[in-house]
């Protein structure tokens, strides 16, 4: 076990972890169906964090899960085009997030990037700063699954872009409800602390 892993397990949140949300071609590519408008704009945000906090910056990817199980099986017959091959380029990082991340990406082919592949990285209770896309997606999925395991979680709101401006800012909201074990707050108070 790494110096990193067992600070992410004392009783405390110890320092806090930078996760990078599906910094992904399919989410920024303004032709995808799955196109977060703002990802553009959120990027230089995310470049000042990541230089921030150096070494604890992890990187994951939305992949395909096989086979389509449950409700998966519903979802891939309304969304075919995302039903692609973890290496299919479309599922590829942007080119201005591939030097964000230091070690492997966390894959998952769940919306909730919180699990057992996170655990191993920042411990069992850590403190996780999410950026990424989609704020009323992916990224509520895993700050809501975070907080329930015991995590302090705060949502960058600058550095989160959804699939549209009001479902960006409804998702917010709702996050804000679980205070005090998510917070939303700005980058730039991020790099104060």
């Amino acid at each position: 076990m790494n110096e990193e892993t067992m600070m992410g397990e004392q009783d405390g949140p110890g320092e806090p972890w930078l996760v990078v949300i599906d910094p992904q071609r399919i989410f920024a590519d303004p032709s995808s169906q799955w196109c977060a408008p703002r990802f553009a704009e959120i990027v230089p945000v995310i470049d000042r964090l990541v230089t921030g906090f150096g070494d604890r910056v992890i990187v994951t990817r939305w992949v395909a899960g096989q086979p389509h199980e449950g409700s998966w099986r519903d979802y891939f017959t309304r969304w075919p085009f995302a039903d692609l091959a973890a290496n299919d380029p479309l599922l590829d990082l942007v080119d201005a997030a591939r030097p964000w991340a230091r070690r492997p990406t966390v894959d998952c082919s769940t919306f909730g990037k919180w699990g057992a592949s996170m655990q191993e990285l920042t411990g069992e209770h850590p403190h996780l700063v999410l950026t990424g896309v989609a704020t009323d997606c992916c990224v509520i999925s895993t700050a809501l699954a975070a907080a329930d395991a015991g995590a302090r979680v705060s949502v960058v709101s600058d550095a989160v872009a959804g699939s549209a401006d009001a479902e960006h800012e409804a998702a917010l909201h709702v996050m804000e409800l679980f205070s005090p074990q998510i917070e939303v707050v700005e980058a730039q108070d991020v790099l104060a602390r």
